[in-house]
């Protein structure tokens, strides 16, 4: 059990914890959110020793081991295999042990390491780091490569799956999703819900949350509050204590003044003085219930485009690729797609398949390697780079970016260049005072990625390219993100592991994988499906071609590439099945004539049916999760009943049995109204 009382934390001057207590109970899987800034960090400073509590109490049973991810950059020429192995240090501790009972002759020493080496697992110690490096994403082939020869995004991945190698009574991951595409999330969400000890987690990814979490931490204002229940639950219950803490707040003010009111007019009478003196006294014992500070939220959205062409862009028979050795080096080959006005499209597919190249070549940035690609008269594109120093100068400060994007546009913008305002609006993205005089090289990743943000809006774009914008960004911007995505009039093209943007702004996916780039004619659910049956598939083909003979083996085995997107470990496959329906990647759609004005309606058909149905869809979505905690607070209280209790707590608990109750019948029948609103709006049916 891990229990703060009291406790205080600083960082330098500033009070980051004050007074706060909590526990956590073994085995809880706990989401740790809060304010960029609020102290997260600092919390698991102190869960894992290196920094103390500057007050009050803390304490976590010594005897757990510890898993969590190194934050330095790996340098070193060992293998990626062996690199992770070594997270094992149980292990290494038994082999180093194994080595010196060898060397000094004790025989009974050596028997019982090996006993020790076969309760720790080294006969399929290599086999697990393998299958923790290639659920990552990596390749077969890249098992041996050294951990040096890798990007500094892929060595972050080993430093996550060394962690998760160590075997440890608590595991504490400080934003793991950041480096991780959506099929190696995935993975990663599999494997953490079968993990059996303590895990503390903090991430800006409100669908990881959900799915890993069942208690969640919130720090605010210089406390630690806990909530039971994933995010979503959270997000309901902190809007209802808000809700009740404002309607506390202004009913005792107004009891304050009633009471003001009545010293102030009977104080100077004699005959009054001492029901005034009274009343003076209970004002004074009154414990004040303290006002609504919620944080100022932050939104901004996209200007309306100065023109709309449609098509945007017309590729066709197009190859997108590298140049390697003065040698075309082609990713994605025989590309036909129009990309219309309005259109809301997410890119799908496993790292390494073309996502990013397709959103480069379409972006400028990089040349396609054959065909033509056609851009609509008046085409204004703004392009979020994946790593935001793309587009960035580390010294320069944002109000210099600015000024330099103003000039680069010249007489063609219509929007204002003077320094003033230029000042007022990186105001409007949270850029105030001395910050516009910093320079970007020092500033975070989430302040980073708002510049690229201010940027681009400042140029009002019609086609908007972002390639994994909320890498860096805090709930509460990701938030303002995908609301800004909704209300802006152009076309988006997302590329994003975040699978509540995805949602929340796609109405249609491409799949980018095996050199193409084809419909996918699914939800995100049915491409999570797809991709456990997909690395079943591979699985049990890579099993067959091992078992036949070796002069057919390697014809018959699939590639170490095509292995690699989908590499996900047998035991750490979620519980539940994937359909049997989703078995294949989906077939692109037969080519059908169209005019340009028949696909601008059907998109336009497509924007009108995802607008009306979302608020909807988000409606049910808060029902079913209010739904959920209903019944669990029944199935507890249920239980509580059943076990002897006193009178007053039997009273009590049967009270709120029958409000649970009476909720659940309300929610069960909004919760058939939203979908059968929905069934009728997607089958074109309107509705009054």
């Amino acid at each position: 059990m891990i229990t703060l009382k009291n406790v205080t934390l600083r960082r330098s001057a500033k009070v980051l914890l004050n007074s706060t207590t909590v526990t956590l109970n073994p085995g809880e899987k706990v989401g740790l959110v809060g304010r960029n800034g609020a102290g997260k960090s600092t919390l698991f400073a102190l869960f894992n020793g290196t920094l103390h509590e500057d007050g009050g109490d803390f304490s976590m049973p010594k005897a757990w081991r510890m898993g969590q991810v190194a934050q330095n950059m790996p340098e070193t020429d060992e293998p990626a295999s062996t690199f992770v192995l070594e997270g094992d240090t149980r292990l290494a501790e038994l082999r180093q042990r194994l080595v010196a009972a060898e060397a000094s002759g004790d025989g009974m020493a050596m028997a019982h390491v090996y006993t020790d080496l076969a309760d720790a697992g080294d006969h399929d110690a290599l086999p697990r780091a393998e299958a923790l490096i290639l659920g990552l994403g990596f390749s077969v082939d890249e098992l041996n490569r050294p951990v040096n020869s890798f990007s500094g995004g892929w060595r972050m991945r080993l430093q996550l799956a060394r962690a998760l190698m160590c075997p440890s009574d608590i595991l504490l991951l400080d934003e793991p999703t950041n480096h991780l595409d959506l099929d190696a999330l995935v993975w990663l969400e599999a494997w953490l819900k079968r993990y059996t000890g303590t895990m503390i987690v903090i991430s800006h990814d409100r669908e990881f949350l959900d799915a890993i979490t069942d208690v969640t931490l919130h720090i605010d204002q210089a406390k630690l509050t806990r909530y039971g229940g994933n995010y979503s639950a959270f997000e309901i219950l902190r809007a209802q204590q808000m809700e009740l803490q404002q309607a506390s707040f202004s009913k005792q003010q107004d009891k304050i003044a009633h009471l003001q009111k009545f010293i102030t007019r009977f104080k100077a009478q004699a005959s009054k003085a001492k029901q005034a003196q009274s009343r003076v006294k209970a004002l004074e014992r009154m414990e004040k219930v303290a006002p609504l500070l919620a944080d100022a939220e932050f939104t901004f959205g996209f200007k309306e485009p100065n023109n709309l062409p449609n098509p945007m862009l017309a590729i066709s028979e197009a190859s997108f690729g590298y140049i390697v050795d003065e040698q075309p080096k082609p990713i994605l080959q025989g590309i036909s797609k129009s990309v219309l006005a309005g259109q809301r499209i997410g890119i799908l597919g496993a790292n390494g398949q073309g996502k990013s190249t397709l959103v480069k070549t379409i972006a400028r940035t990089m040349k396609p390697l054959g065909g033509t690609l056609t851009e609509g008269k008046g085409l204004n594109i703004g392009y979020f780079a994946q790593q935001e120093l793309d587009v960035l100068r580390p010294q320069d400060n944002p109000l210099e970016h600015m000024i330099r994007l103003a000039k680069e546009l010249g007489p063609n913008s219509s929007e204002p260049s003077r320094e003033q305002d230029l000042r007022s609006y990186l105001g409007s993205f949270n850029f105030t005072g001395d910050m516009v005089k910093q320079a970007v090289g020092t500033m975070s990743g989430g302040e980073k990625a708002r510049l690229v943000l201010a940027m681009i809006v400042w140029q009002r774009p019609n086609l908007l390219l972002l390639d994994e914008p909320t890498n860096h960004l805090d709930l509460a911007t990701r938030e303002a993100l995908a609301m800004a995505l909704n209300e802006f009039e152009g076309t988006v093209m997302l590329v994003s592991h975040d699978r509540s943007l995805l949602r929340a702004v796609c109405d249609e996916f491409w799949m980018v994988g095996r050199g193409k780039v084809e419909p996918f004619d699914g939800d995100l659910d049915d491409y999570q499906r797809y991709l456990l049956e997909e690395s079943k598939r591979l699985r049990e083909e890579a099993k067959m071609a091992a078992t036949q003979p070796v002069a057919t083996a390697t014809a018959a085995a699939p590639s170490a590439k095509s292995l690699a997107p989908f590499a996900l470990d047998v035991a750490a496959e979620p519980t539940r099945q994937p359909a049997t329906s989703v078995t294949q990647p989906p077939a692109a759609e037969p080519q059908v004539f169209r005019s340009p004005e028949q696909r601008k309606q059907d998109a336009q058909r497509r924007i009108e049916l995802a607008a009306q149905t979302r608020p909807l869809k988000k409606s049910l979505a808060q029902t079913e999760q209010r739904m959920a905690l209903l019944q669990k607070l029944k199935t507890d209280l249920e239980s509580q009943l059943a076990t002897p209790m006193a009178t007053a707590d039997i009273v009590k608990a049967s009270k709120e049995l029958g409000a649970a109750n009476a909720e659940l019948e309300t929610l069960e029948s909004q919760w058939l109204d939203l979908s059968e609103q929905i069934q009728q709006i997607e089958n074109g049916v309107t509705t009054a």
